[in-house]
């Protein structure tokens, strides 16, 4: 049954109670693949990083990369996994064209972390603990070019081009088990567990789990099932969803999908499905296999992995801070609020923000720039804030010269410009434009006096007591300096020359 409008999203949830899964792949960072010891180096010719192990050539032998597997061990410890003694690869059995094996090496029954746990905070800092099932080791597959067509997809191609760079890089597939009483706020969970994710991947240093250049991936698998009632529905996955934004929004459609089918009498078919980044819908993929389908058996050409348990230990200790506990500290250091944490997290901001003070910036200035007049760059570019081309350092310095009187604010927003502009270091900048604070007390008091001069009724009802239109000599003055004055020191001026008092 075809379904072409959606119930609401309230109406959904007064009827129905969500049940997510999330697969989250995440393309590790080693130079070699799992199996085999062709580079991983990103963008080079296709099909110039392959041999005949990735492409599965008769007689070829595959042998485990070592770094991959202590990768896989870091990411089940600091998920709380428990880490098995001994595991094993097997064969998962299918045809698709990228996959020049005809098979993925892949862990099915014996996975190398188990039964484990991430507690993510939603936006109101509500922590919801989402349990995992299983984290286990793969290869990734090759990717197809479909050329010709509208949408970029198989259907209406003329013709496939086929790139096994990628295929034998090191995966690793983190699978949760059912997310259930999340309600409402199931789309929210899901979105704040693949960002915990991702921090703490970036965190452990395996991967830079880039969501939009593929190393992070997610499937979004969810069902409903009647409120009050234990069973869990048919679920639908959502294949390779790529954004945070997009996790979201893909878990929001299916609810209500799901539900605008069961509603009207319909029957969920389990199923793969699209995510479409324009209009945040899903369309239909292919019927989805079980288990059984693929014919799993064991690797026969791979030893087992048995991770001792000194090695485990050894590696639990070089696990970092976690992003959590990190940025619950960061916030008691910055004396911010947990809203203001969220949005700091939420920007992009927290190495950035870490890296200036680092580089001598106080907390509240590098807070005050990055949230500010770089947040509103990044926006109006519509970059990510740590793709400006400004630098932690540099900013520590804009930071340095407002604070030794050099700058005030509104010139360091013109020195940022500068910088982003490519003009040079804040320094450079400062010179070119000839952006320094007029310090000079004379050119000042001539400034000053030539303000009370030609604003003879304002002094006059500042010396009756009027001392807030003060303001209005200080702004002829900054008028006069291009904005080059200290206003604080002008507004002294001004009170001293018509003796009055502050």
């Amino acid at each position: 049954m075809t379904v072409t409008e959606l119930v609401s999203y309230e109406d959904a949830l007064a009827s129905y109670d969500p049940v997510m899964g999330l697969e989250v792949h995440v393309e590790l960072g080693t130079k070699t693949k799992m199996f085999c010891g062709c580079s991983t180096e990103l963008g080079a010719e296709p099909n110039s990083q392959t041999c005949p192990t990735c492409l599965g050539m008769p007689g070829s032998l595959p042998v485990v990369n070592a770094v991959g597997v202590e990768s896989a061990i870091k990411i089940g410890l600091a998920l709380h996994c428990e880490i098995a003694e001994w595991c094993r690869f097997a064969r998962k059995n299918y045809f698709y064209p990228d996959m020049p094996k005809n098979f993925q090496t892949s862990q099915y029954d014996e996975p190398i972390a188990f039964n484990g746990y991430l507690d993510v905070q939603l936006e109101d800092g509500e922590v919801f603990r989402v349990e995992i099932e299983r984290a286990h080791m793969e290869e990734d597959t090759g990717k197809s070019t479909h050329v010709g067509g509208a949408t970029g997809r198989i259907h209406g191609a003329s013709h496939s081009l086929l790139d096994y760079n990628r295929a034998g890089i090191p995966l690793i597939e983190i699978v949760t088990k059912p997310i259930v009483g999340a309600g409402e706020r199931a789309p929210e969970v899901a979105k704040a567990y693949v960002a915990e994710l991702r921090e703490l991947i970036r965190a452990l240093g395996v991967s830079d789990a880039r969501m939009e250049m593929g190393q992070m991936r997610c499937d979004v698998n969810l069902s409903l099932r009647p409120n009050g009632t234990e069973k869990f529905g048919t679920r639908s996955e959502t294949k390779n969803v790529n954004s945070l934004r997009s996790v979201e929004r893909a878990a929001r459609y299916e609810i209500q999908r799901h539900a605008a089918v069961l509603s009207s009498g319909g029957t969920i078919v389990q199923e793969t499905r699209h995510f479409h980044e324009d209009d945040g819908s899903t369309t239909s993929g292919r019927v989805k296999e079980e288990a059984e389908d693929y014919r799993y058996f064991p690797e026969p050409d791979l030893v087992p992995v048995a991770p001792s348990r000194e090695w485990v230990e050894e590696l639990r200790a070089t696990l970092p801070e976690l992003p959590r506990v990190r940025r619950n500290r960061l916030r008691e250091d910055w004396g911010v609020s947990e809203h203001d944490m969220q949005s700091i997290l939420n920007a992009g901001a927290v190495d950035l923000i870490v890296a200036t003070i680092e580089a001598g910036a106080d907390a509240a200035a590098a807070r005050k720039w990055w949230m500010g007049e770089l947040a509103r760059s990044a926006n109006e570019s519509g970059k990510a804030l740590d793709g400006l081309a400004i630098t932690p350092a540099q900013v520590a310095r804009v930071t340095a010269l407002v604070k030794e009187g050099s700058l005030n604010d509104k010139l360091a927003r013109q020195v940022i410009e500068g910088v982003l502009a490519g003009e040079g270091d804040p320094d450079t900048v400062v010179e070119k434009r000839g952006l320094k604070v007029v310090s000079d007390e004379g050119a000042l008091g001539a400034a000053v006096d030539e303000a009370i001069a030609g604003n003879a009724a304002i002094a006059d009802k500042i010396r009756g007591g009027k001392v807030a239109a003060v303001g209005a000599l200080v702004g002829a003055v900054m008028k006069t300096t291009r904005g080059q004055a200290d206003a604080a020191r002008v507004k002294e001026l001004i009170l001293q020359k018509l003796g009055v008092e502050g």
